[in-house]
């Protein structure tokens, strides 16, 4: 028998962080199958440049989602225009590579908000639509840096540990409701991420990094799974990363 995947044409994704990397990539995606996404990123000229590559069946709200009022618009964008959210994938991320001590306050806030803070409060905002329907998915873009920490990333470290222990919970609080809450955790993926931060443009080492595509790839196949079936982590190295 024909293993039956669930066709997702019409599903309405938001995604946060959609402007580089693995956003990007998933926002590619998910339209090439189908999908109409609710773009969301700081940079509105570099959202415009997607949703005008992407067509009729993206849009986007410019802001950071870490702020609940920019979250609760994001939410309103998607039901306003296409009328309900089926998948909800908190995306935005930043890191920087250093000692403890060697980063700003600022920069350690902007981290833990980004990180964590953003992927809360888009997942409030959005979520109430999925409950109604009884039927939905929440994708964590997250990281292995959420199950053990290298040196000199502790407080990046921390953040994607928030990211595993909040999706963890919620899964045990959302699966009975019909909510599907899974894990994407990469290892070190070729984007923009932290350049100018700890990683330098053009290092021979970025070469052996996973592809943002290779992330969008188990999004898609998250979501295309059959309902009865609920996959909680997912972990993926390049094979050229060391475990």
């Amino acid at each position: 028998m024909t293993y039956q995947l669930r066709d997702l044409t019409g599903k309405v994704v938001i995604i946060t962080g959609a402007t580089a990397g693995i956003g990007a990539a998933a926002a590619r995606a998910l339209v090439e199958k189908g999908c109409k996404v609710v773009l969301n990123a700081r940079s509105e000229e570099r959202l415009k440049g997607m949703v005008a590559e992407l067509g009729a069946n993206a849009i986007y709200v410019a802001g950071d989602s870490s702020n609940p009022d920019i979250a609760r618009k994001v939410a309103k964008a998607a039901i306003d225009t296409f009328g309900t959210i089926d998948t909800i994938l908190p995306n935005a991320g930043i890191g920087y590579y250093g000692s403890i001590l060697d980063h700003s306050d600022e920069d350690v806030n902007r981290m833990m908000r980004t990180n964590y803070e953003g992927t809360v409060h888009i997942i409030r905002a959005a979520l109430p639509t999925l409950l109604a329907k009884k039927e939905g998915d929440v994708i964590i873009v997250a990281s292995v840096a959420g199950f053990r920490g290298g040196d000199n990333e502790a407080i990046y470290t921390g953040t994607k540990h928030a990211q595993v222990g909040f999706a963890g919970s919620l899964d045990r609080e959302l699966r009975s409701k019909g909510v599907r809450v899974a894990l994407v955790c990469p290892a070190g993926v070729e984007t923009e991420f932290a350049l100018g931060f700890g990683r330098t443009a053009g290092e021979e080492k970025l070469k052996t990094y996973l592809r943002p595509e290779d992330v969008a790839f188990q999004i898609t196949t998250i979501m295309s799974q059959p309902r009865t079936v609920r996959s909680h982590i997912w972990t993926l190295w390049s094979m050229g990363q060391d475990s």
